[in-house]
């Protein structure tokens, strides 16, 4: 596949996803003078916005993994048709905090959905559209879930589910940069806020704008 403008950040709870993602897109914004949508899942639209509400708030044992990985499969295809398709096609950057690596390592490595289920869905509703670049953010589950603590908004469903689960997301997404090098990038987000952003616009720079 041709290289796309689509950039996605994965990684555990508190890595520092959000900040970095809205910290890139300005700069994109700025350096290149392109149109950047900035987005995150589940959601990113009004149909997946109400169902990221359903995700992420309520008793940890709320959904079983699988019930998650079809409710993420329904807001992402919304995400897609609706916004993030069109913005490829227009030739804008697409900067997203959490795709599909995540539903992999929440609901399938973490939770214990059939893979098979969710390759399935993949293949069906993301297609050829996958990011050319993803950015996992890295850092101990124990100082991630600190951080995340300190969060407010009140999703704080998958914080509740304890250390044993967040260990196995951070060596599942660890594994999905080891099996993807081309596309997957991983960042040490143990370091200060501003060198973090120095290293990612380094690797999106050399990719995009070298």
């Amino acid at each position: 596949m041709a290289l796309n403008r689509f950039i996605t950040f994965e990684g555990g709870e508190g890595t520092g996803k959000s900040t970095q993602s809205r910290r890139l897109a300005a700069r994109l914004a700025e350096v290149t003078g392109r149109e950047v949508v900035l987005t995150r899942e589940p959601g990113g639209t009004d149909g997946a916005e109400a169902i990221r509400s359903l995700l992420v708030r309520g008793e940890a044992d709320r959904w079983s993994a699988s019930t998650e990985v079809l409710l993420n499969y329904a807001a992402r295809d919304d995400h897609l048709r609706r916004l993030i398709v069109p913005a490829l096609d227009r030739g804008d950057f697409v900067v997203c905090d959490r795709f599909a690596d995540s539903t992999r390592a929440y609901q399938g490595a973490a939770g214990g959905a059939d893979l098979a289920l969710i390759e399935d869905l993949e293949r069906r509703i993301i297609g050829p559209h996958w990011p050319s670049l993803t950015l996992i953010l890295d850092i101990d589950p124990t100082i991630g879930l600190a951080r995340a603590a300190h969060r407010a908004g009140g999703e704080g469903r998958f914080e509740s589910k304890g250390l044993d689960y967040h260990t196995r997301l951070r060596e599942a997404f660890l594994a999905a940069a080891r099996a993807a090098p081309e596309r997957c990038v991983v960042i040490d987000t143990t370091r200060p806020v501003d060198e973090v952003s120095e290293t990612i616009w380094s690797v999106v720079a050399s990719r995009y704008l070298g």
